[in-house]
């Protein structure tokens, strides 16, 4: 049985202004995810998108550079970062998942073993296997292409992806944060985000800058 048939690919969101890019999937607002706002193109984050990720993380954003995914009460809840910091080091995080409630349904997930049942089904399905090794070349394929965006140097090919891609899975926060930027990228992303439940229903998770 393959786990990213129809009746396992809910719609996310609302796709950002235009057609989709490649390999955007441009997917309406069906399913688990409600309908918000839009997100808008990659750019440098503007001064209130900054202040509310500091908010949510308790610190400065580490190469934070866009906005890739808006909660729908309109607060950033993904970030894009930069594939190397201001001094150069490798961070290969390309969409960092800023929400706090957003962290915790996904840290429930992992504690109650998540992670190694997803990587057992790995194993299992070459279906799922695929669909989890293209997501790979998707994430790889955009952090070089915002690296060449900032003029960075590329990540050394050690650096892998994220989340445990290809082979197996030890972050559902980088696969979650990886499907809600690219809706449809990451099956294993958007299982998590279905079990995760609806974690935005109880409103900003922090106040919004003035």
């Amino acid at each position: 049985m393959t786990s990213d048939g129809p009746a396992a690919r809910p719609d996310l969101r609302a796709p950002g202004p235009g057609s989709p890019g490649p390999g955007r999937r441009g997917l309406g607002t069906r399913g688990i995810w409600p309908a918000g706002p839009a997100r808008p193109a990659p750019a440098d984050l503007a001064a209130a998108d900054l202040a509310a990720v500091r908010r949510q993380l308790g610190r400065p954003p580490r190469g934070a550079r866009a906005v890739a995914h808006r909660c729908p009460c309109g607060l950033p809840d993904v970030v894009e970062t930069a594939p190397r910091l201001p001094d150069g080091t490798p961070f290969p995080t390309l969409y960092y998942l800023t929400c706090p409630r957003a962290a915790a349904a996904v840290s429930r997930l992992e504690a109650r073993g998540t992670m190694r049942e997803m990587t057992a089904r790995l194993a299992a399905d070459p279906d799922l296997r695929a669909a989890y090794l293209n997501a790979h070349r998707d994430y790889l394929a955009r952090r070089d292409a915002a690296g060449l965006a900032v003029g960075a140097e590329p990540l050394p090919p050690a650096a892998g992806s994220a989340g445990g891609m290809p082979g197996r899975v030890k972050c559902l926060h980088a696969l979650t944060a990886h499907e809600l930027a690219v809706p449809g990228a990451n099956p294993l992303g958007r299982q998590a985000i279905a079990a995760a439940g609806p974690w935005w229903q109880a409103g900003s998770c922090v106040a919004a800058p003035r």
